[in-house]
């Protein structure tokens, strides 16, 4: 009796343990979206062996289209962009890059502003290694009046384009088409067709873009966005389609839309479903923080689809609303925080600035121990360096060496016409802006003049409120120092969030001097 009391005792201990085993094993890692922070609209993702690459939209942001890679669609690293050059046609717009892959060879088809006529068509451009950038082919969609959003795949062997024809035409609603490519991706072959018109009367009204085509089973299957994309009378939303062929009929889901806002994540679309080595779907898409809103701009999210097998349709995992926090892909790990520290002195570090491609690119280098920002472009606004923002709540700090002849400011900037800054020109601090081209002078302090080591200083809630200071390292200043409060609602453009950065203004030629930059996020 005893021997069996005991083995039963074994036996028990075993069961139990298999059982946590069991229990572990089950347990879930999740995730909280975005994914990828910060102003990352329109997002397009690729799967290429065990690794996830991700391009977005910059809009008038350079360089242009910002490059991610991951190996579990959670934890994002940058790249760098699709273009350190801008390419020769274009003048801005640069919207909904889409990446492809075949052969060894990552193509990229992209929306822009052509120089001549300032309308948007699609260029091509391709890589044998997406970190060293993409060499341009120039226009590959020219279609009547604008075309966007392009999305390629490959259906037995060939290759075909779609993308959005805007309807500008007369008579011509806005459709999405599509047409065979060249085997080596870089030219259309064949005559267009139609796969989707948008619905004039539904929720679609606003019209229908931003799709992303992929097959399973039977049936080509599509998600494609609707509505108003950005700003703050947004109302996007996302629906599904299905053919039997890629050239048609197509059949909308009689349940659409099958994803839109609610008080947490407004607006969400336009994105890629890439399938995971498990054989799980995910659509890598954009939308807008409720709290941040369009100071932070559209964000990466990552929405999981499952499948009906009795009716063959797709529908979203956590229901027809963007989840905050889901079950996250094998090998997901706790995201990197976004803030840095770069000290000029010591660092090599290289911030992944941007400018305005309104302008030419600023002329800046890190020489002995300064980044040094030529003022070549003598407007309050020129010369802007600035950083995508990944949250509303953060506080942006810049030691610089004041100058006689230059103002040197830390800058929060929608666009050359619309911005607010904070600046130190020898004895005297600024506080200014300029509003639909007005520039006017808010504040203003005069300050000793032995400072020349000047620590300026941005703090801000939801991107909203924004609270400027300075002070000197290592030196109590109480009796000096003042902060300046100013609200700047009208800095949101319509389809991107506004940077903040530094400058240099001024009449007279010369070099700001950045000792060291800091970004803290609450």
């Amino acid at each position: 009796m005893k021997y069996f009391t005991i083995l039963c005792l074994l036996l028990l201990v075993c069961h139990e343990n298999a059982f946590s085993q069991r229990r572990k094993d089950r347990t879930v890692v999740t995730y909280r979206n975005p994914v990828i922070p910060g102003d990352f609209a329109d997002p397009s993702v690729i799967r290429v062996g065990d690794t996830y690459f991700a391009a977005g939209t910059s809009s008038e942001w350079g360089p242009a289209y910002p490059i991610y890679t991951s190996k579990n669609l959670i934890d994002w690293e940058y790249v760098g962009p699709v273009f350190n050059t801008l390419p020769a046609w274009t003048m801005g717009s640069y919207w909904a890059p889409e990446l492809f892959f075949r052969n060894g060879t990552f193509y990229v088809y992209y929306t822009a502003r052509r120089k001549s006529d300032q309308q948007s068509f699609i260029g091509v451009a391709s890589t044998q290694d997406i970190k060293k950038g993409f060499t341009d082919h120039g226009l590959i969609i020219e279609w009547t009046k604008e075309a966007i959003d392009a999305f390629v795949v490959e259906d037995k062997g060939k290759l075909f384009i779609t993308w959005k024809a805007y309807g500008l035409d007369k008579e011509r609603q806005i459709e999405i088409l599509g047409a065979e490519l060249a085997p080596d991706g870089l030219r259309v072959t064949g005559e267009e067709f139609r796969l989707i018109t948008a619905d004039s009367t539904g929720w679609e009204a606003g019209g229908a873009e931003g799709q992303a085509i992929f097959k399973r089973g039977n049936y080509w299957y599509m998600l494609y966005s609707g509505n108003a994309c950005c700003g703050e009378q947004c109302d996007y939303q996302v629906g599904f389609a299905r053919a039997e062929k890629l050239q048609g009929p197509w059949v909308k889901f009689s349940g659409n839309p099958v994803l839109f806002g609610d008080e947490t994540w407004k607006c969400p679309g336009h994105g890629t479903v890439v399938v995971t080595p498990e054989n799980r779907y995910f659509y890598l898409h954009h939308a807008y923080n409720a709290v941040d809103f369009t100071f932070v701009g559209r964000q990466g999210m990552l929405s999981e689809l499952v499948w009906d097998e009795a009716s063959k349709w797709p529908a979203f995992k956590y229901g027809r609303t963007p989840a905050a926090q889901a079950e996250a892909p094998l090998g997901a790990r706790i995201p990197v925080t976004p803030d840095f520290l770069v000290n000029y002195d010591k660092d090599t570090l290289k911030v992944p600035w941007v400018y305005d491609v309104a302008f030419p690119k600023p002329a800046f280098a890190l020489q002995n121990g300064f980044l040094r920002i030529e003022n070549s472009n003598q407007s309050p606004t020129g010369n802007f360096l600035g950083i995508v923002l990944k949250k509303g709540n953060y506080t942006f700090a810049v030691e610089m060496v004041a100058k006689d002849s230059l103002m040197q400011n830390i800058v929060v900037y929608g666009d050359a016409k619309n911005a607010v800054g904070y600046g130190v020109m020898k004895n005297n601090i600024k506080l200014w802006q300029v509003r639909d081209g007005v520039y006017e002078v808010v504040k203003s302090q005069e300050i000793p003049e032995k400072y020349k080591h000047i620590e300026l200083k941005l703090s801000t809630r939801y991107g909203r409120l924004y609270e400027f200071s300075w002070e000197v390292k290592g030196q109590k200043l109480d009796s000096l120092t003042s902060s300046f409060q100013i609200q700047a609602p009208w800095l949101p453009r319509w389809d991107r969030a506004p940077r903040v950065g530094v400058n240099v203004s001024g009449t007279q030629s010369g070099r700001g001097e950045v000792k060291a930059v800091h970004m803290t996020y609450d």
